[in-house]
């Protein structure tokens, strides 16, 4: 099958609002998630996400009648994407279950820089620049700032540190990859394949290595699962790829800054998790890198553009 040619448009007012909206839903998801590991094990939050979301998607997807065909070629594009997917989430729950939200929204969102690397190398057009250049040097050093941080920082912090960190990079990978083949795609099916696919493998990490799958359950727990369930995994995943699938991963990115605030601001207010000098400064320059490399003049395109004559 041919690969159709990526999007890179600007975005009008409305949809820079609403991505605004979904980078905070996101950056708060790390929250949530750690809330959850208090009633569940690691994979098992997982396993238990993912399948409430793709029950969610799918009934949606039967009452707005979209179509659950893919065609002969598509099937191994799904199946890579779905092998990244499962690789992606397992290295994020197992890594969150070690390190705090704060630090692991920090290292997480260190994706939009392997991303350019990537890019460089797989999509047309996007190479690196100067500017761009600039934008890693200043992520990166973000990044060893939060690995220098020795304040309240255990042996297990640091291998949930370093699996974060191989999220992101995963992570940039499943990215680089969808935007190649998006465009042959209905949005919620690159989102419901996936999760179909992994939850059996959450499941059985679960049994074989969370310990306890289940110890307590309670309002603070199930809302905490609801929200990364139904919020991030199936509303906030399907609006994303649809977002990407119309204006480009370009775009998109250049408000991923968001992330990391809503993240370690939430870590710190509601986990209560130390906010130190190191992770200030680390925020700092990795909110700076990404706006470097993505901030254009002229961002926003008129909410009702003038049609050519």
């Amino acid at each position: 099958m041919t690969e159709q040619t990526p999007n890179n448009q600007e975005l009008p007012l409305l949809a820079a609002v609403f991505t605004s909206f979904l980078c905070i839903v996101f950056g708060a998801n790390a929250v949530a998630i750690k809330i959850s590991f208090s009633g569940f094990g690691a994979l098992t939050t997982a396993g238990l996400r993912f399948s409430i979301a793709a029950f969610a998607i799918f009934l949606w997807a039967i009452i707005a009648r979209r179509s659950f065909a893919i065609k002969k070629g598509q099937f191994h594009q799904v199946l890579i994407i779905s092998v990244f997917y499962t690789v992606q989430l397992s290295l994020l729950y197992l890594g969150l279950s070690k390190t705090n939200a704060s630090r692991g929204t920090l290292l997480i969102n260190l994706q939009p820089f392997f991303v350019l690397f990537l890019a460089h190398c797989f999509i047309p057009g996007d190479r690196i620049t100067k500017k761009k250049t600039l934008g890693l040097l200043m992520g990166f050093t973000g990044m060893v700032l939060v690995f220098l941080g020795k304040k309240e920082v255990t042996t297990d912090i640091r291998i949930g540190d370093i699996m974060i960190l191989a999220t992101a990079f995963v992570w940039a990978c499943n990215t680089v990859y969808t935007k190649r083949i998006i465009n042959a795609f209905d949005p919620f099916q690159i989102v419901l394949y996936p999760m179909i696919f992994s939850v059996p493998f959450f499941f059985l990490g679960g049994f074989t290595c969370d310990g306890i799958m289940i110890s307590h359950v309670n309002l603070k727990v199930v809302t905490s699962l609801l929200y990364q369930s139904l919020i991030t995994a199936s509303f906030g995943f399907v609006a994303w790829t649809s977002l990407l699938q119309k204006y480009g991963a370009v775009a998109l990115h250049s408000f991923i800054f968001l992330m990391p605030i809503a993240g370690v601001l939430l870590g710190g207010l509601v986990l209560g998790e130390p906010i130190t000098l190191n992770i200030l400064l680390a925020l700092l320059l990795i909110v700076s890198g990404i706006l470097v490399v993505n901030i254009k003049a002229n961002k926003y395109t008129p909410l009702f553009p003038q049609r050519g004559i």
